[in-house]
């Protein structure tokens, strides 16, 4: 008799324990979870994965430190809020949004560049701690799939209704941390139980700090509730893998948001650097 313990798997996609010969996941409805193909795929995922928050984070950074060299920075270390704040005219040319950019120039692909963009060291550092922890988070709820039309869609939705709120000239990932914030709380809520609750606990700490760093000047709270909103509903609309297993709309989305997003910043990129020597 064949041992129970050797015929039990992880399902690829929920990652609960089922039986190797079960025809459908009691848990997520998958197809054949005992697959020998969906297993390879699934490690190939997780490097995938692991990549996804380094990529992100580096992309930012990147952007950050071109936008310091294109027209150099302000050091003035006296005022944290301002180190090594990069040049107005760096960051319109790389893509900075708001009426401004839109209105005057037509760039409305700024919805997308905007978010990769940073106005002083301490912004950056702040974002991309967020970024990691975050995003770590909706990785694990959600999937990459689904993680990645999460952070892009509200980026575009946090600087859209920016946009139409007047919002003359903004930059940031704080539109699209939001959507990770929103997203997460449904997810709390969703999911339930001691560990719904905990984890939903816990993101609304990081909502007490948006709170407070909203009270500060200068600081785009339009981008920010938009941002919460768009990932609270995208968090309904895409569910999670718990509940609903990946499809071919949320793969095929999730290229599509890369896809944009490395074309919006070739292009931004190509024409700073195009501006800066021979404009």
């Amino acid at each position: 008799m064949t041992e129970p313990s050797k015929k039990a798997i992880l399902c690829p996609h929920c990652g609960k324990l089922v039986s190797r010969d079960e025809a459908r996941c009691p848990h997520c409805g998958a197809d054949r979870p005992g697959a020998r193909w969906k297993a390879i795929a699934r490690l190939g995922g997780a490097n995938l994965e692991s990549q996804i928050i380094s990529t992100l984070i580096a992309v930012n950074v990147g952007m950050y430190l071109l936008s310091l060299l294109l027209y150099g920075a302000s050091l003035n270390f006296l005022n944290p809020m301002m180190a090594l704040s990069p040049s107005s005219r760096s960051l319109l040319l790389l893509g900075a949004s708001g009426t401004i950019p839109i209105d005057r120039l037509g760039n409305w692909w700024s919805l997308v560049s905007a978010g990769y963009l940073h106005g002083s060291l301490l912004h950056i550092v702040f974002n991309m701690i967020a970024i990691k922890h975050l995003g770590t988070l909706t990785l694990q709820a959600y999937g990459s799939s689904r993680m990645i039309l999460i952070y892009t869609l509200a980026n575009v939705a946090g600087y859209a209704a920016s946009y139409l709120a007047g919002v003359r000239f903004t930059i940031g990932a704080s539109a699209a941390i939001c959507g990770l914030i929103g997203a997460m709380l449904y997810y709390g809520k969703s999911r339930g139980g001691l560990f719904g609750e905990a984890l939903f606990k816990q993101v609304s700490g990081w909502l007490v700090g948006l709170f407070i760093i909203g009270l500060m000047p200068n600081i785009n709270n339009w981008g920010h509730g938009a941002g919460i909103l768009c990932g609270i509903a995208l968090g309904f609309l895409l569910g999670y893998p718990e509940r609903r297993p990946d499809g071919f709309l949320h793969k095929a989305g999730a290229a599509l948001c890369i896809l944009v997003t490395l074309l919006v910043l070739i292009q931004s990129v190509a024409s700073g650097i195009w501006y800066r020597i021979f404009g």
